[in-house]
């Protein structure tokens, strides 16, 4: 047996077994002692069962899509593309780019007027070749056709519609990009003159497809067309791919969705389509201005309709707009609802104190189908096994952990990131909900797994890879790659430490493991602290990786945490004495004394004791890690001299976040926070924050403050990030400063932290300002995400609403590309890890 085959086996031997194990458990009705908890949804109730308790993906549900609730707008008016109305041409300005080629289809037609059909070769046997910087993040090449519109004038439609039929041979994953061009120069009150929009598809079937385009000028059509790039071979790929474009239409559709700014629809509530915890402040957001709609609103039984609560919806004029707020916080009766005000009627939802329960099997679901290394059904085979890295003269695979997000990159950290939430939740859950529990404990054990595989015992760790290919699995042919990174960061070794830590007070079934996680914590901790005593703070060399960012604040909070960790595990006071150490260069570098504003803003932390910038963030955050480091001590420590001042930091701290609240009201989400005007100045720092930035970058990020809110002469509220470039989107940055919120809240006994963290939970599932949910499956009006690599999946989230240009107000497209609804594990683990603090 080939060594390939045997490791394909294996593994997939032991998804068998598992997947056999529980489902006989499942049909006694009792995993570890109970029953599976009931999720409120029966279909998900049951598919749970049928995949082995996420064994194989959950079933996508489309049904309460936007897309799904997009097709059912009211078509006011439509017209064909010029060139689809000429039969006796039908090509006519079309044309083909890259590989393969464009030809007519008379037989494989919607409209039964023929197609566009585009066919190409899925392997070119040649490498993908990147750039120098990153030379193995490259496809082998691209495919498409485009129409040339002739500097058409559409401004009377919102929408392009059409049809695709793809046949693409072996291939589980299918999907296309559709690219729109407007020329000339840019006017005012338009978003965007041109964009790529990523349409995920089911293979061998019709598929119905749009695009609103409401906000993209176009006075001056230039081109539109379809592509796709070559990722290399899964397992069952074929030799060719072909797709059949047919029944473009231009459409103006009724009550297009607004895709920036505060204000809900004018027909729709803003509400949690999740539903809302038990004995926790419950409300819904109205667009102030719909004429005709009474201020009286009924909660109804989903069950048959009955009122259950009615009440007078308030008006309340806030920093971002005049609203009206439907509060039902005083009906707390678990169940199933419907919020009815005027004509405006939500889906069902869910009150409950358990009501986060199916979110976590999907978002476990998606983290399972990121798997690396391992064959996901349905998505795609054992994968990557000739991905490696090398280092003093020895070779580890770089096969296991999961995909970072909507590529096939892969970053260690974030794997241990991802496995930490996890064990939290485990913890959290077991006794209670044992089923989800375990299976939660069994997906972090194949996190670390590749956590501890990627040691190579001296320091040195396999880290990252940049990577967009599906490699053929066969050492010596022409698709092994060997330039995974390798590093010894001090960083990057406590946080494994800590995580390592956790893991051995928490995974009990394996003696010999907990024996091995106990070594390896101790053994990364003195890696960190010998390099960290050799280079000190600041080195961080690849930029790709998300750690890059960390400020030297944070950096010693997380060392904090780590050798409190360790104190935790193995009760050495070595340990105790220098989480207490390093924790003092942190609380020197956050302000007692008021700014000079009207709040006597203070309690946030900056970059250094220089105090030139505040922590910020663009796309990654570990925000918490001030706050789980300062709580640990305060818990691992009682009697220690210093534990007041640390009691006083997490109450500044919790002051700090609540004082930043009113500014995003009446919704819930947390602000990014101060920004002092001049931070650009401090080039260390933004730099290491801003990738890529733009050569006006100073001028940019001065223009983006001063959207913000004013404290005073130098400082201003933020309710996004500055950001430049392609890095944002706001979900991981939200999420991690919501779980510091519960953290402060559980310590300092403060509900309304408490309840500050919970509000981020209902942000991410439709309490926004669009009324989407950003987790797919979950609640209702979940959107298309780009997943270009593994497909649509249950349970996916994106990178997450980001801003409009320089302004500082949210915006959310339907248009679906990267980074911002990219799909990505890092907000997936966020997830988990705020759900876990309740």
């Amino acid at each position: 047996m080939d060594q390939e085959y045997s490791a394909y086996f294996s593994t997939r031997c032991y998804c068998l077994s598992k997947t056999v194990t529980l489902l006989l458990l499942a049909v006694c009705g009792v995993v570890s002692g109970q029953q599976l908890r009931p999720t409120g949804d029966e279909s998900l109730d049951r598919e749970i069962i049928r995949t082995g308790f996420i064994h194989s993906p959950l079933p996508l549900d489309n049904s309460r899509s936007y897309e799904s609730y997009g097709l059912k707008k009211k078509v006011l008016h439509s017209e064909p593309l010029p060139a689809a109305s000429r039969a006796s041409s039908p090509l006519a300005g079309w044309s083909h780019s890259g590989l393969g080629a464009m030809t007519f289809s008379k037989t494989t037609t919607v409209s039964g007027n023929g197609s566009i059909r585009l066919s190409y070769p899925t392997f070119t046997g040649k490498r993908a070749k990147g750039p120098a910087s990153d030379p193995d993040y490259a496809v082998y090449g691209h495919a498409g056709v485009s129409y040339a519109a002739g500097s058409a004038d559409w401004e009377k439609f919102n929408r392009i519609a059409f049809y695709i039929y793809p046949d693409c041979a072996g291939a589980r994953v299918v999907n296309i990009n559709f690219t729109f061009v407007n020329e000339g120069a840019g006017k005012p009150g338009y978003n965007r003159q041109s964009g790529g929009h990523l349409v995920n598809l089911a293979n061998r079937e019709w598929n119905r497809c749009f695009l609103d385009i409401g906000e993209y000028q176009r006075d001056r059509v230039a081109k539109i067309g379809f592509s796709v790039s070559l990722k290399g071979r899964d397992r069952t790929t074929g030799d060719s791919a072909i797709y059949y474009i047919d029944r473009i239409e231009l459409q103006q559709v009724e009550d297009p969705d607004p895709v920036s700014g505060w204000m809900p629809a004018g027909n729709r509530l803003a509400y949690s389509t999740t539903g809302y915890m038990k004995g926790d402040r419950k409300t819904a957001i109205a667009n102030a201005g719909q004429n005709g709609r009474s201020n009286r609103f009924e909660l109804l039984d989903a069950r048959n309709g009955k009122t259950v609560y009615s009440g007078q919806a308030k008006r309340e004029k806030t920093t971002i707009g005049e609203f009206d707020i439907l509060d039902f916080s005083a009906f707390d009766q678990p169940g199933a609802y419907h919020l009815k005000a005027g004509d405006a009627t939500t889906p069902p939802f869910r009150i409950g104190a358990d009501i986060w329960d199916g979110s976590l099997w999907r978002v476990l679901n998606f983290i399972f189908c990121q798997r690396c290394g391992y064959p996901v059904p349905g998505k795609h085979g054992t994968c990557h096994a000739d991905l490696c890295s090398k280092h003093d003269g020895r070779m580890i695979s770089y096969a296991g952990g999961w995909h970072d997000a909507g590529d096939l990159s892969q970053q260690t950290l974030q794997t241990g990131d991802v496995t930490f939430a996890m064990l939290e939740a485990y913890n959290r859950l077991k006794g209670s909900n044992d089923p989800l529990a375990m299976r939660l404990l069994e997906e972090a054990e194949w996190g670390l797994e590749f956590v501890l595989r990627n040691r190579y015992g001296d320091g040195y760790r396999a880290s990252s890879v940049g990577l967009l290919i599906w490699q053929d699995g066969v050492s010596g042919t022409t698709d092994d790659i060997s330039t995974v990174r390798v590093q010894n960061l001090a960083f990057d070794n406590f946080l494994y430490a800590a995580y390592e830590a956790y893991a051995a007070m928490t995974i009990d079934r394996d003696p010999m493991l907990q024996e091995y996680l106990r070594r390896v914590a101790k053994e990364d901790f003195e890696f960190a602290m010998k390099r960290h005593n050799e280079v000190g703070y600041g080195e961080f060399i690849h930029f790709y990786e998300h750690s890059y960012n960390t400020s030297e604040s944070q950096y010693m909070a997380t060392v904090s945490w780590a050798a409190s960790m360790l104190y935790k595990l193995t009760g050495d006071t070595c340990y105790a004495g220098k989480a207490a150490e390093f924790i003092r260069y942190t609380l020197d570098c956050q302000p007692r004394q008021p700014l000079n504003d009207p709040n006597g803003t203070r309690g946030f932390f900056y970059r250094d004791r220089l105090r030139k910038s505040i922590v910020h963030y663009i796309h990654q955050s570990r925000e918490q890690v001030y706050m789980q480091a300062l709580s640990l001590l305060c818990e691992t420590q009682p009697r220690h001299a210093d534990r007041n001042h640390w009691a006083e930091s997490i109450r500044l701290y919790g002051d700090y976040l609540k004082s930043l609240m009113p500014y995003t009201a009446p919704y819930g989400m947390i602000p990014s926070g101060v920004y002092h005007v001049e931070e650009h100045r401090d080039s260390a720092g933004f730099y290491r924050l801003h990738l890529f930035p733009p050569a006006n970058a100073g001028e940019l990020y001065v223009e983006q403050v001063k959207k913000g809110v004013p404290l005073d002469g130098e400082h201003y509220v933020k309710r996004f990030p500055v950001w430049f470039g392609i890095f944002n989107g706001n979900t991981a940055i939200h999420l991690s400063t919501g779980k510091a919120a519960a953290i402060c809240g559980k310590f300092l006994k403060d509900e309304e932290l408490l309840r500050i963290g919970r509000e981020q939970l209902y942000w991410t599932v439709g309490k926004n300002p669009f009324g989407q949910s950003l987790i797919y499956g979950e609640g209702h009006n979940y959107p298309q995400m780009d997943s270009f690599s593994s497909g649509e999946i249950t349970g996916e989230m994106p990178v997450g609403i980001r801003s409009l240009d320089n302004e500082d107000i949210p915006y959310w497209p339907q248009t679906n590309n990267a980074c911002y609804k990219e799909v990505w594990v890092t907000s997936a683990g966020k997830w988990l890890g705020l759900v876990a603090e309740y």
